[in-house]
């Protein structure tokens, strides 16, 4: 089915959120959980699958289950405009950074994205795994060793994908190539070549602090980088807390005394 032309707004600084305005009979398709508020009229389904396709029930749960590889939802919840005039539906981000819209018209109808990339998109697109050939990528990629490929039968279609941090977007020509941490990797455009590669240097592997891998991307392509990884601002997190053996840096307020009292202390 055609894919919808959808209407939006993106509010806030460093939590966003997205306001997408539907036509009546008009729909959007998002991960479970990332609804905000619906307005009059919208009404909220789920289901196996994103798209009508013909595959039958086993096809449908084939395509949820690996959904549920990726770590998402086993259901995809679809947000329709059943009423008779246009109203709004809202969306946030899980964690603090940024909401990024993608018109996959301007990306040859595919992209793909890290496999917690995905927020929401116009009813019509399709999210899937984008299985790698090389063995490199499929045992070595660290937080992109599953990738998901965004498309659309259409070739067309607004894509909603959420970034930590601030957001970096790199047109990368023929022949160019760069050299990523993997977990500040967003997306890509489907015509980016990538790979992964060892950091070099015994030296650099054991004391640099930047990991094994990198990601390895050639062009001509368009690529979407973070400059917070949640994996990243989950490991700073854990290590400040006292009992990540971090330091206690509520000792003297009241919070501290509160946080004290609720651990035993």
């Amino acid at each position: 089915m055609p894919t919808d032309v959808i209407d939006y707004e993106i509010l806030g600084d460093d939590l966003q959120a997205v306001v997408i305005t539907l036509d009546p009979q008009e729909a959007v398709v998002a991960e479970a959980g990332a609804m905000m508020y619906l307005e009059d009229d919208i009404e909220m389904a789920t289901s196996l699958s994103m798209t009508d396709d013909q595959g039958g029930i086993m096809g449908k749960l084939f395509k949820a289950g690996k959904r549920m590889v990726t770590g998402e939802s086993f259901f995809i919840t679809f947000f329709a405009n059943e009423g008779s005039q246009r109203r709004s539906v809202g969306f946030a981000a899980p964690y603090p950074g940024h909401v990024i819209p993608v018109e996959l018209a301007n990306h040859d109808g595919r992209i793909i994205c890290q496999k917690d990339a995905f927020l929401c998109g116009a009813r019509g697109i399709d999210v899937d795994i984008a299985f790698q050939k090389r063995l490199g990528v499929g045992f070595f990629g660290g937080e992109g060793f599953i990738l998901q490929r965004i498309s659309s039968p259409e070739g067309d279609g607004l894509v909603f994908m959420h970034a930590g941090g601030s957001v970096l977007k790199r047109d990368l020509n023929h022949g160019e190539s760069l050299r990523v941490d993997t977990g500040c990797l967003v997306a890509f455009q489907d015509s980016v070549q990538y790979d992964i590669q060892w950091v070099k240097g015994i030296k650099n592997k054991l004391f640099g602090g930047e990991g094994l891998f990198y990601a390895h991307l050639r062009g001509p392509g368009t690529v979407w980088l973070q400059t917070l990884p949640f994996s990243r601002l989950a490991d700073r997190v854990y290590a400040a807390a006292p009992q990540g053996g971090g330091k206690d840096k509520g000792e003297g307020s009241i919070l501290g005394g509160v946080f004290d009292m609720i651990g035993g202390d």
